[in-house]
């Protein structure tokens, strides 16, 4: 990963041309659109590091969607997109949330919620569908267990490596990592509370191939209670239809139940918004309030797709506009960045 530039927590008022809020790839790659206007960035995330969603959720997993990257896992689009931007050394603030916007003169002031201030005349929010957090299951004394052997998100495979594993849902994200954990762990089961799965079809029928070949264990049952001690796991109990309670024992529960999306404090700065989404003119993805732009998953307009790619589009006219707002005397004149030699000088590669 390239190097970063990370500010002091509850520090400034920092000064610069945009505040991007949100570091997943959208947000990141604004950085790059942006900086080669000769604009400086700041980046505010909740989470620790850059990535957002793809970094936090599934940093291993395939991506297939991305121009000229045939397959990228989520971290290895993260690190490509840092070294892409590095030559324009953007400023982040990371473990904060952006908890007031505020007019100052012809600029915006942001404070998050450790203190930060942050000063600029152009404001993207590039916060994907907000802060995002699992959905829990409802079972007592979970809490005791989550980070030692209850755990949410698969950052690095190999943690689960030799695992006994029971993987909990029924959706995509419990569907994957069932398929892609089953080789390297010690046994695996997964647990859902009906014969039925809204995963993509052909995952279902990769996981039901696995079960009648005796590779993995499957269960209709719901979970009771999770059996250990400091916060390691023995077994978990689960109940079905017709076998009543019975233990499966495991090391390792993995519940993919779903993220519960909260758009947070960005839902008081003012914006028309249209169930939790932003809506924006498409011409230069600028909001109701002029200065605050949204790209990426937060935003809406007809023909919304929600792709990475399409974020990218919407990063690169957002920051044409961006430029006029911030040196209004001066022309806006686009540049390919095959033909102008100032851009690749820019870039290192020249």
């Amino acid at each position: 990963m390239a190097e970063l530039n990370i500010a002091a927590d509850g520090s400034g008022p920092h000064k610069t041309d945009v505040i991007i809020i949100g570091a997943g790839p959208v947000g990141l790659f604004a950085v790059f659109e942006l900086g080669l206007l000769d604009l400086k960035a700041h980046l505010i995330d909740i989470l620790d590091r850059p990535g957002g969603q793809c970094a936090e959720l599934y940093p291993e997993k395939p991506i297939y969607d991305i121009p000229g990257l045939p397959v990228v896992s989520g971290q290895e689009l993260t690190d490509k997109l840092l070294e892409q931007i590095a030559p324009f050394n953007a400023t982040y603030h990371f473990s904060q949330m952006a908890e007031s916007l505020e007019r100052v003169g012809e600029s915006f002031r942001i404070t998050t919620d450790i203190g930060t201030v942050i000063e600029a005349p152009v404001v993207v929010i590039a916060a994907g569908g907000g802060s995002f957090v699992p959905k829990k299951p409802p079972i007592p004394g979970i809490e005791d267990f989550e980070g030692k052997s209850v755990f949410y998100a698969v950052r690095k495979m190999d943690q689960f490596k030799g695992k006994n594993i029971l993987v909990a849902g029924g959706g995509d994200s419990a569907l994957d990592w069932t398929i892609n954990l089953q080789p390297i762990a010690k046994s695996l089961q997964l647990v859902h509370q009906r014969d039925g799965f809204r995963a993509a079809p052909a995952s279902v029928n990769e996981m039901r191939a696995l079960v009648d070949q005796g590779l993995m264990k499957l269960h209709i049952a719901k979970i009771k209670k999770l059996n250990g001690a400091d916060g390691q796991l023995s077994s978990v109990t689960v109940e079905s239809k017709d076998s009543g309670e019975f233990d499966i024992e495991c090391d390792t529960l993995l519940p993919f139940y779903g993220l519960t999306m909260k758009l947070g404090p960005i839902a008081n700065f003012g914006l028309n918004l249209d169930e939790n989404l932003i809506p924006v003119d498409t011409e230069k993805f600028e909001t109701n309030e002029a200065g605050i732009f949204a790209i990426g998953d937060i935003n809406a307009y007809p023909g919304k797709l929600k792709l990475i790619l399409s974020g990218f589009h919407e990063a690169a006219l957002m920051a044409q506009k961006a430029k006029a707002i911030v040196h209004p005397d001066e022309k806006v004149i686009f540049q390919y960045t095959t033909s102008s030699t100032k851009l690749q000088k820019k870039l290192g590669v020249r």
